[in-house]
């Protein structure tokens, strides 16, 4: 039977994957030692889809992975149908790991008359039968609040900063937030980097025209510097490859960009490979197909991460642990 079998032999691990980015499923399961239970998935003619799961799960501890990216409502209806069907398999206890989470941009009201999305998301999975979430690098950390049981906010930034620090001269760096809601983002970096200066990038949005910001002009010493732009996503590029440019216009040596989630919606190939940026670093919590690929993107697995903390909550651990007591 597929998972892995406590030593008690009292608990069983079951991952399951949708259908929206298998290869970091896949890796996760290698991660783990284990192979996924199948799941049969298809959409009927209209849409619809339909979910069953090769084996039993019941009393099994299932953690269900599926990354919200595009067509993004497709994907999170399927994650929420492979949570019902478990639900009603019998299984134990049921984990939701979404790498990214879908509509957590939406995590308030900037005018009257709007919803708040994010917090209908966790709603959702929780009428369809969650116990708890799992997720990478939240657009803010209240989304957490938003969901009536446990949820594990993991950080990307460990993976990221061992990579930076081997591309840069750590003596020379200067850590840039695209805008001042990050800053304190931006510190946690400049503290593994060996304490450098700060700088942010001051902006202005209309919040009634959706992926459109101005970038104006850098708060900060970026002169000479190799300059590490910091943020959580990458969606259309517009914001960073603003950022990179008036960083670069400020007399900085170099910029490199690194964010966690690269949504990578048309143009942000373009707009990054021409922004003037000597790499641009994501990881792989969504899928990066060839056609949004460009020179100076790198792209770093996300999948031991997962797995470690999917192994930590089935044996009862610190997910905590896993930053240094700081998650």
């Amino acid at each position: 039977m597929t998972g892995i079998i406590s030593h008690a032999d009292e608990k069983r691990l079951v991952l399951v994957s949708g259908r929206a980015h298998p290869e970091l499923a896949r890796e996760v399961a290698a991660s783990l030692g284990i192979e996924m239970v199948h799941t049969t998935a298809y959409d009927f003619a209209n849409g619809e889809i339909y979910v069953r799961y090769a084996e039993s799960v019941r009393g099994a501890d299932v953690f269900v992975l599926q990354s919200h990216t595009a067509p993004i409502n497709q994907w999170i209806m399927e994650h929420l149908i492979m949570v019902d069907a478990l639900k009603r398999a019998s299984a134990k206890t049921i984990t939701v790991v979404l790498p990214f989470y879908g509509y957590a941009r939406q995590d308030k009201k900037h005018k009257g008359r709007e919803p708040i999305s994010a917090r209908l998301m966790a709603d959702l999975f929780k009428t369809a039968g969650a116990d708890r979430l799992m997720s990478v690098d939240l657009h803010t950390s209240q989304i957490q609040g938003y969901f009536d049981g446990p949820v594990d906010h993991l950080w990307a930034q460990p993976i990221l900063i061992d990579y930076v620090r081997s591309r840069v001269d750590i003596s020379n760096v200067t850590v840039v937030s695209p805008d001042a809601g990050r800053i304190r983002v931006a510190e946690q970096w400049a503290a593994k980097l060996g304490g450098g200066p700060l700088a942010f990038v001051h902006k202005t949005r209309d919040t009634s025209r959706p992926n459109q910001a101005v970038a104006n002009r850098v708060v900060g010493d970026v002169e000479g510097k190799s300059c590490i732009l910091v943020d959580d996503l990458i969606d259309t590029g517009g914001t960073i490859a603003g950022a990179v440019r008036v960083v670069l216009e400020a007399g900085a040596k170099e910029v490199i960009v690194a964010a966690t989630h690269g949504v990578l919606s048309d143009p942000a190939a373009q707009r990054l490979s021409e922004s003037g940026a000597r790499e641009v670093v994501v990881t792989d919590t969504l899928p990066i197909a060839a056609d949004k690929r460009f020179p100076q993107l790198t792209v770093l697995s996300i999948a031991p991460l997962l797995a470690r903390a999917i192994r930590e909550v089935f044996d009862d651990g610190s997910v905590t642990n896993l930053f240094d007591g700081n998650a």
